[in-house]
Formats: C-alpha cells, sequence, structure tokens
C-alpha cells in the first residue's frame, strides 16, 4: 500500500512539475538510431520513472486540426499588399492549436508557410497568423481551398528563423528549385513534392521509419537527424502527445531535404553529442544559443517546443 502511495504521489509531482527540456529530463538514445538510404534519426526520450512522457499542454496540431474539421482556414482579404503575410484561422474546437513556424498551408492565392510558433484557443472570433509565401508567382483572382501540406526541409525552416525575411525565402526556393532541377512556373517550393518521380522514394522513407515508430514504446517526445555529413536538425516536444502530433509533418520535411540533397549517413555519435551539447545542456545555454542556432517555444512559462538548425 506504501509503495503504491508513494508511486501515485511521484506520477502526481511529475505531471504537474515537469522540467525544462534539457539533459537533466532528457536523454539521446544513441542505441536506438534507425537508418534508411540518405537519413538517421535517433530518438530522444524522457528521464524518469518507467521512462514515462512528460505531458505537454492539452493542445492539438494544426494538422490534426485541419484533418478534423476544426480548423478552418481563409485568406484575410484580397488584396495581395495588406493580406498576403496573414492566414484566418478559425478555431471552432474544444482545445487549443498548437501552430509551429515552417509548417506550409498549399492553395488560397498563394502557397504559404507560417512564419511564428503560436497557440490559438478555442474561440467563435476570427484569428490570425503571420506567414510567408513559398510560391512567388501566383496571387490568383480565385481562392483554393486550402489544405494542410506539413513541415518545410531544414534548410528553408533555418532561413525562415533566422531572418524572418521574405526575399531570402524565396531565395532560398529558388536555389532549390534549381539544385533539384524542378520546374515551376509560379516557383512555387511544392512543386517538388508534387514531382511523381519523388513521389515513390518518399512513400518508402515514410513506410520505413512509421514502422520503427509504431514498433518502439510511445515516450520518445524529439529526435535528431543526420544525412551526409552533418547533422541536419532536431525537434524535440514537451510530451509523447505533442511529438506523436507532428511527428508525420516533421518527416515529411527531414525526408525532402535527404533525398534531394542528402548523402549516407556518416557523422559519428560524438559530433552529434558536440550538436546537442549546447541546446542540452542547461536552461541558461540553451535559450542563448537557440536565439540564432534554433528556436524555443515557450506556453504558459513552460517550453514547449524546441528546433535545432543545421551547422
Amino acid at each position: 500500500m506504501l509503495k503504491k502511495l508513494i508511486f501515485l504521489c511521484f506520477l502526481f509531482i511529475y505531471k504537474i512539475v515537469p522540467a525544462q527540456l534539457t539533459y537533466q529530463s532528457l536523454y539521446v538514445d544513441y542505441d536506438s538510431a534507425w537508418t534508411y538510404k540518405n537519413l538517421k534519426i535517433i530518438p530522444i526520450r524522457p528521464k524518469g520513472f518507467g521512462g514515462l512522457g512528460r505531458m505537454a499542454p492539452d493542445v492539438v496540431s494544426l494538422s490534426q486540426a485541419i484533418a478534423n474539421g476544426t480548423a478552418i482556414v481563409t485568406e484575410r482579404g484580397t488584396a495581395a499588399t495588406e493580406n498576403v503575410h496573414w492566414l484566418r484561422i478559425n478555431n471552432n474546437g474544444p482545445k487549443p492549436i498548437y501552430i509551429s513556424s515552417g509548417e506550409i498551408i498549399l492553395g488560397g492565392r498563394q502557397d504559404r508557410m507560417v512564419a511564428k510558433d503560436t497557440v490559438l484557443p478555442p474561440s467563435p472570433k476570427d484569428q490570425y497568423i503571420s506567414v510567408m509565401c513559398v510560391e512567388e508567382g501566383r496571387w490568383s483572382d480565385k481562392e483554393k481551398k486550402f489544405q494542410y501540406n506539413n513541415y518545410a526541409d531544414p534548410a528553408l525552416r533555418k532561413v525562415l528563423g533566422q531572418t524572418n525575411n521574405q526575399v531570402l525565402v524565396w531565395k532560398e526556393i529558388f536555389s532549390q528549385l534549381e539544385r533539384s532541377s524542378t520546374k515551376s512556373p509560379s516557383l512555387a517550393y511544392l512543386a517538388r513534392r508534387h514531382d511523381k518521380k519523388y513521389t515513390p522514394e518518399q512513400d518508402a522513407y515514410l513506410r520505413y521509419f512509421n514502422e520503427k515508430f509504431k514498433n518502439s514504446d510511445s515516450s520518445i517526445t524529439g529526435f535528431v537527424c543526420i544525412s551526409g555529413d552533418k547533422v541536419i536538425g532536431c525537434d524535440i516536444y514537451a510530451g509523447n502527445n505533442l511529438f506523436y502530433g507532428e511527428l508525420q509533418p516533421l518527416l515529411h520535411g527531414y525526408i525532402e531535404e535527404a533525398i534531394t540533397f542528402g548523402g549516407t549517413p556518416v557523422v559519428k555519435d560524438d559530433k552529434v553529442k558536440e550538436y546537442l551539447n549546447p541546446i542540452l545542456a542547461n536552461e541558461t545555454s540553451q535559450a542563448e544559443y537557440l536565439k540564432k542556432n534554433g528556436k524555443l517555444y515557450k506556453y504558459k512559462e513552460k517550453v514547449v517546443h524546441i528546433t535545432g538548425y543545421a551547422q
């Protein structure tokens, strides 16, 4: 009886007083790394009694909210100069929606990419999010239905995060289209994803990694990704519930970069540790380091999501 009481007390404390996202509460599971062709993924798990995942805020991801119809995305207006950098979202569901920078929404008068992390509470009122254009050559009179289209690749997310500059976002997209020999009349970032030659290879990557995550325990809260001779990025969340809500959209972005611009992973674990140490060592150095080398998003004073950019 006493053991059971201690265990329940531990669970209570663990859930209401979560540690921040550092080595104090997380460990990088190098022994469980998975590699498929050009991409290596190393899971990041929480420390704690029984390997329990930390509980993130009770939010849903943007992809989930759009899929279940509780999030409705529309243009703010018809004038490009006034409205290109905004989208209207109506959250008609019962839970707040977590929206992350780098997520792409296809359609409307042109394709967009979310510019900043935010949480939108349920509300009968219109709410707005800031976005960047990822289709330079189109602003159509007729608005297409918006569709969710996963995260951008880590390279584009890095340009967005470090510059928040529309011209430099377009420049990165143009460079990627040129390097991958992808033709797009409207200079659409998503043109490569719509290439029929690309889809079968992406699907093969997705099947492999989805199977690995499916057969693993559900405590994973993040991962670090390697392709070729570099770490191409990492994403870590405050809980496994939020991580698994973001997993599929994230995989698309990392797989896209690995297929198009990556190579056989050759980075050793000690180099990965060098990459992660300034991110996970402690809260003070983490916050300072991520100002230039990633991003850190807090919700209600707690760190919810960390992204590390390629170095």
